[in-house]
């Protein structure tokens, strides 16, 4: 997990002001777009060795192929581009079956949201007050279970579907952030 976040917290210290930046319609409509294109790429490509892929479970994972995921995961700090799908798809590229790429995308979250959202919640302490407490923890409560049930439910999606679904999502879901956001 170190090798994986490493990549993306490094760029994410360095460039955290150009990345705020990055944060606009247009950009993230961009991000939606090529997200769901490379999408639909990998599982032309991949999905049919989805069965030989050398990495058939989480054991199974390299060194080498956690910093790769992690390099991948540089893509997410493009806003709008998807952090778990930009790991699961680098587990793909990089031999590792769909499923399990999925189930290490969300393992290898905990460290980078974790310390993303703790940066950025720094940075903004000025801003909050002890009464904002109590918003916090119930929100962090709610949003940890909520994210429990999300990625149960996409780990079963997934060992059922390809990513296509999700790539469709993706575009469809561009089109009023690109007509409602951007003019």
């Amino acid at each position: 997990l170190i090798l994986t976040t490493l990549p993306a917290a490094t760029l994410g210290l360095l460039l955290h002001k150009f990345i705020k930046s990055l944060f606009t319609p247009a950009m993230v409509t961009a991000a939606l777009v090529c997200g769901a294109c490379l999408m639909l790429l990998v599982e032309r490509v991949l999905a049919p060795k989805q069965k030989n892929m050398p990495v058939q479970n989480l054991d199974q994972i390299s060194a080498l192929q956690a910093f790769g995921i992690g390099c991948f995961q540089c893509l997410a700090l493009w806003p709008g581009f998807s952090r778990s799908a930009s790991t699961l798809m680098g587990g793909m590229i990089l031999g590792i079956r769909r499923e399990v790429a999925a189930e290490y995308s969300f393992i290898a979250a905990v460290p980078i949201i974790t310390g993303a959202a703790g940066y950025d919640l720094l940075k903004s302490l000025p801003l909050f007050t002890t009464a904002d407490i109590p918003f916090f923890c119930v929100g962090s409560i709610f949003a940890f279970l909520s994210a429990i049930v999300a990625i149960r439910t996409f780990i079963s999606i997934l060992s059922r579907n390809t990513l296509k679904p999700f790539a469709l999502y993706r575009l469809l879901l561009a089109v009023p952030v690109y007509f409602f956001m951007v003019r």
